[in-house]
């Protein structure tokens, strides 16, 4: 049942326009194994025989090979005992505010609205390194200890969960606050108050 949720949720992200071609990874945990979507297929139609399931280790515990995310997703699950779902896009606004230069490292999306705090925030920015790599998996371990939400630059998001559907919230809000940030780039825009973000 909860991998066929996993493939239902990666359908309905990709029908959305929040994954496109064969990018994205999702995965979940359940006891000490991780079910994770595929490398080289698309989030669109998969079954749970599709699913690669591996140790915490990365020990391959099936058949079918694991996103070459994998080394991140066991990671964060190896250090957060409370996290059970990690969901990977390249959703357009997301890595389009991951390119930009001048974002502030310590907080990269402006105060716009409550939900961004109440659902993503902090979010950590990570620095480029290449998709799949140890660099890139020891670089947001680091970042997951004290965050839930993560902007990989030129890349994508990350936003995991203690269920699937917190994962997948946080990753729709952050994605949603990207695309206000870039409708909003050119106009006079009244920013929540330090007092405001600090009620929430």
């Amino acid at each position: 049942m909860i991998l066929q949720s996993l493939c239902d949720v990666a359908e309905s992200l990709y029908a959305r326009g929040y994954a496109t071609g064969l990018t994205g990874n999702l995965s979940i945990r359940s006891d000490n194994q991780i079910w994770i979507t595929p490398t080289g297929e698309s989030l669109h139609k998969l079954s749970p025989d599709a699913l690669a399931c591996i140790s915490l280790n990365g020990d391959h515990q099936n058949q079918n090979r694991p996103s070459k995310e994998w080394p991140f997703h066991a990671a964060m699950y190896s250090i957060r005992s409370d996290l059970n779902a990690i969901v990977h896009l390249h959703s357009i606004h997301a890595v389009a505010l991951s390119c930009l230069e001048t974002l502030d490292p310590i907080n990269p999306v402006p105060p716009i609205t409550p939900y961004y705090f109440m659902r993503v925030a902090p979010l950590a920015l990570i620095p480029y390194f290449r998709p799949g790599s140890r660099a890139l998996a020891d670089a947001v371990e680091a970042a997951a200890a004290s965050h839930n939400s993560m902007l990989l630059r030129n890349h994508g998001l990350i936003c995991a969960g203690y269920s699937l559907s917190e994962a997948i919230d946080r990753a729709e809000e952050l994605e949603q606050t990207a695309r206000l940030y870039f409708l909003l780039r050119d106009e006079n825009v009244r920013h929540l108050s330090a007092a405001e973000v600090s009620e929430l």
